[in-house]
């Protein structure tokens, strides 16, 4: 399994905390900047020489919610080839039809049992471990 590299946008410190927590009892080793919400990612990803794998956020952020950064990102000729993955509480039709139409590459939906969550991300994480990334 290959290491990637993560970009988790999230401003809830325990979802953060779990999503280590999960990464940190798998075989390769992944690792994780993190932003707490989308401008603050945006900042950091037009200052780092090393762009993450995937992009990970969630919905409802402070500043710049996952809509609008998405919008930004898809719009920026380097930062569009980045696959970005929602990790949400909202089942909104409405907001995942947007989000897909913006061109996100999955919409998952965080359940409430640990047990369900690591699962996801299990599968999430080998799933991205066999694709090829773009190197812009």
């Amino acid at each position: 399994m290959q290491a990637i590299s993560f970009l988790l946008i999230e401003d809830d410190l325990i979802e953060t905390m779990k999503f280590k927590r999960v990464l940190d009892g798998l075989d390769a080793k992944h690792t994780i900047s993190q932003a707490e919400n989308g401008e603050e990612a945006l900042r950091l990803l037009k200052s780092t020489k090393e762009l993450p794998n995937v992009i990970l956020l969630d919905l409802n952020m402070p500043k710049m919610n996952g809509i609008e950064f998405l919008t930004s990102l898809k719009n920026d000729a380097v930062l569009k080839y980045i696959p970005a993955i929602i990790l949400s509480t909202s089942n909104n039709r409405k907001d995942i039809l947007e989000c897909y139409n913006i061109g996100i590459a999955g919409y998952i939906m965080k359940p409430l049992k640990y047990g369900e969550y690591k699962t996801k991300i299990e599968n999430l994480v080998a799933y991205w471990s066999s694709n090829e990334f773009i190197k812009v």
